[in-house]
């Protein structure tokens, strides 16, 4: 709300203005790695976390024809502006798990994407719309929700399809298997 309010005061934008304020987040899912306890007997439980979070990376205003940003993220990769949704005890391999886990979180930004939040700021009632990016996702997590093989090191890349053995046995011949389309294609799900 101070970030707000001191952003608007910064850019001489009236204070009493209820917006529609846009919201930039970005979202991150990744594996945080074995973190299994190395004393003590507790219960069995995976030794792997996976951690989905978020950053506000700007907010800006319409004012008249342009859009004034009164918030940027100064340090966006930094952990501190990073803040988690869910933490859970599991493989990021695990499709199942992830899905059943991420599944209520990611439904509710579905339904973010095309509503208005409604919040009370130096005491004017005030508009929010949210734009998702999700551009903290790790190339292994994109194949695994892609139903590809994890990043065990099989495939070239996350744009193509091809392991690494077919093009190592068949150097001068090898070409990407997807078409442009089909990525730009796989590129639209994951940026949306």
């Amino acid at each position: 709300e101070e970030d707000i309010l001191e952003g608007m005061k910064a850019k001489k934008i009236d204070d009493y203005l209820s917006g529609p304020f846009t919201v930039v987040v970005k979202e991150s899912c990744d594996g945080m790695g074995d973190v299994s306890e190395k004393h003590g007997s507790g219960p069995a439980v995976p030794e792997k976390a996976v951690r989905f979070s978020f950053t506000v990376m700007n907010i800006a205003i319409a004012q008249g024809n342009e859009s004034k940003r009164i918030f940027e993220e100064v340090k966006p990769n930094s952990e501190l502006c990073c803040k988690p949704l869910c933490l859970m005890l599991a493989d990021e391999s695990d499709h199942e798990t992830l899905t059943a886990i991420l599944s209520p979180l990611i439904a509710e930004r579905e339904a973010m994407k095309t509503s208005e939040l409604l919040l009370e700021m130096g005491g004017i009632l005030r508009t929010f719309k949210f734009i998702f990016r999700g551009t903290g996702y790790d190339e292994k997590l994109v194949r695994e929700v892609e139903g590809l093989e994890a990043s065990g090191s099989t495939y070239i890349c996350t744009l193509c399809d091809a392991t690494r053995l077919e093009a190592s046995q068949n150097l001068v011949f090898h070409s990407i298997t997807r078409s442009h389309a089909e990525n730009l294609e796989r590129y639209e799900i994951w940026r949306s």
